[in-house]
């Protein structure tokens, strides 16, 4: 993400000589300060939002000093809400990549070292302060010979040899989390790991993010509205990057895309149907699309810029979130539920009810209107089961998807605070149902339009659609009739953490008198161990208060 700066005092990372055991040695800090701040929170001050909030500001400070490739995690995490607290989350969101730029005899050298020839027979004009600059790289403005408008990216001298090191010291740190935390193996850590690390090889190979660039370009071709900068590759190499300089406004600016005249709806129609082209159509998609990404022309075209950090669906992958998109439309929540299980972001429970309570609250009133927190009471007992349960999961391959989705739904609501994402959808879904003679990926969503309006046309009454549910969950043997006290649950399991509690305590408390009476006696051994089981009982019972508060918390909260 690039950001316009001022120079102010060199991060940490920035330093001239820079070992792997001292690198180590602050990553390892930081993780354990992290892993201790998130214990402490949960087990101890579970309700102290205003600590988390200070937490989450650390953080923050913590990432950017640590450089690239910690900035680029923590923007990675700012969707995952099942690895963090909702404060760190939030904090994660506005993570914005500052940091100062480096000299401009620097940027001068990278360009002429690279490209072989002094920067005045590269280049007409050249700028040499940098208009934005980030922890990869810093943007220049430059002119050609043949007359083009062009801005220069240089990538930051040494961050190659960071990165080696960054990479080194986070394999241990996945290994050491996967060997002594047994819980922190259900989040696929070395799959993310190497998904993340493919994601940052690429970023730092201009070469790669030009023909990422040139591709997106072709799947455009036809789309009038939309607009890619053109690389010149006469003057780009791995580490420097020229490319046609296309100005716009940025799209969350709204009080200035309304000045333009434009319409900030017609606008969020064309933002989500790119998006939905890139992946459902093309399988290829910018895994970043935050707001400095993407920009307005006063005509009201869209610019997308910045392929460093671009994605591609497998097919398979792409025929499932083409059968979700079509079974979101559809609100078929069983369809979407299958949809969800197979991509792994659910894994199946004993009780899926409240999961599938949950997905057709969501489907039927918040497809057609912003999210309203305050409706998520009438179905408070299902998230509770769910929080008891944990069915949710996000594998690492969507771990960039979902963090693409949730930044363009962010988008958009900035435009648009009551946008509408099914009408959104719907210019996307007319142009699919003009395709014909098409394969592959164009066939299926053609073949899923079709059914789609066939359905909308013939759309069975509520009773049809309730009995045909039925009668299909009566088949899979899915429906029994049970009988179930949620309020009896809850006060039963609070009655089992009170006997633990109780147990405990009976124990540390003998032991530990059996302890004192050993000691008056010529049993000092004993003593030690009666004393050492005492404690042992004593920290039990406290980690069973702890969990009976905080269920009772829950359970006061839930009703």
């Amino acid at each position: 993400m690039l950001q316009k700066v001022n120079p102010n005092k060199p991060l940490r990372w920035q330093r001239s000589k820079y070992s792997l055991f001292q690198r180590q040695i602050d990553i390892f800090t930081a993780a354990g300060k992290l892993l201790f701040y998130t214990w402490w929170d949960n087990k101890v001050a579970p309700h102290d939002a205003g600590r988390r909030d200070r937490r989450a500001r650390w953080l923050v400070a913590t990432l950017i000093d640590l450089g690239p490739t910690f900035i680029k995690i923590g923007q990675a995490l700012s969707t995952r809400a099942d690895l963090l607290p909702l404060e760190y989350v939030k904090a994660l969101a506005t993570l914005q990549d500052r940091v100062p730029e480096f000299s401009s005899e620097e940027a001068i050298a990278a360009i002429e070292s690279e490209l072989g020839h002094s920067l005045h027979a590269l280049y007409r004009d050249f700028d040499p302060f940098p208009i934005a600059a980030a922890s990869l790289g810093q943007v220049h403005k430059a002119r050609l010979h043949t007359g083009e408008e062009a801005i220069v990216k240089v990538q930051r001298p040494g961050l190659e040899q960071l990165f080696a090191l960054d990479f080194k010291v986070l394999y241990d740190l996945v290994q050491l989390a996967n060997r002594f935390f047994p819980w922190a193996r259900k989040y696929e850590l070395k799959e993310i790991y190497r998904e993340f690390i493919g994601f940052l090889s690429q970023e730092i190979d201009y070469l790669i993010e030009g023909k990422n660039a040139d591709r997106f370009r072709e799947n455009f071709e036809g789309n009038s509205q939309v607009l890619v900068p053109k690389i010149y590759w006469r003057y780009t190499t791995k580490r420097i990057l020229t490319m046609e300089y296309l100005p716009g406004t940025k799209i969350d600016d709204r009080h200035a895309i309304e000045a333009m005249g434009l319409d900030v709806c017609e606008i969020n129609r064309l933002g989500i149907s790119c998006y939905l082209k890139q992946l459902l159509l093309d399988g290829f998609f910018q895994a970043d699309p935050h707001p400095g990404n993407m920009a307005v022309t006063p005509d009201g075209r869209l610019i997308f810029y910045d392929f460093g950090m671009m994605a591609e669906l497998k097919p398979l992958a792409k025929d499932r979130m083409i059968r979700t998109f079509f079974a979101v439309l559809k609100k078929d929540t069983d369809a979407v539920l299958k949809a969800l299980i197979e991509m792994g972001l659910i894994v199946p429970v004993s009780d899926m009810r409240p999961v599938r309570r949950l997905l057709n609250f969501l489907l039927e009133n918040f497809t057609e209107k912003p999210i309203d927190v305050k409706a998520f009471g009438e179905i408070r007992s299902e998230i509770y089961s769910m929080f008891q349960q944990q069915p949710f999961r996000l594998p690492a391959q969507m771990t960039f998807i979902i963090k693409s989705l949730t930044t363009l739904d962010g988008i958009a609501r900035t435009l648009d605070p009551q946008y509408n994402l099914r009408a959104c959808m719907q210019p996307f879904v007319k142009s699919i149902t003009l395709e014909r003679g098409k394969v592959g990926a164009i066939s299926e969503l053609a073949q899923q339009t079709r059914h789609f309006i066939k359905e909308r046309f013939q759309k069975p009454s509520a009773a049809e659609v309730l009995l045909t549910r039925l009668e299909k969950r009566l088949e899979s043997g899915e429906l029994q009739l049970q009988v179930r006290s949620i309020e009896s649950d809850r006060a039963l399991n609070r009655l089992n953490l009170s006997v633990k509690s109780l147990i405990y305590a009976c124990l540390s408390g003998f032991t530990f008198l059996a302890g004192a009476v050993l000691l008056l006696g010529p049993y000092g051994s004993g003593a030690i161990v009666a004393f050492a089981i005492s404690a042992i009982a004593f920290l039990l019972l406290l980690r069973s208060l702890l969990r009976l508060a905080i269920k009772e918390k829950l359970d006061r909260l839930a009703q």
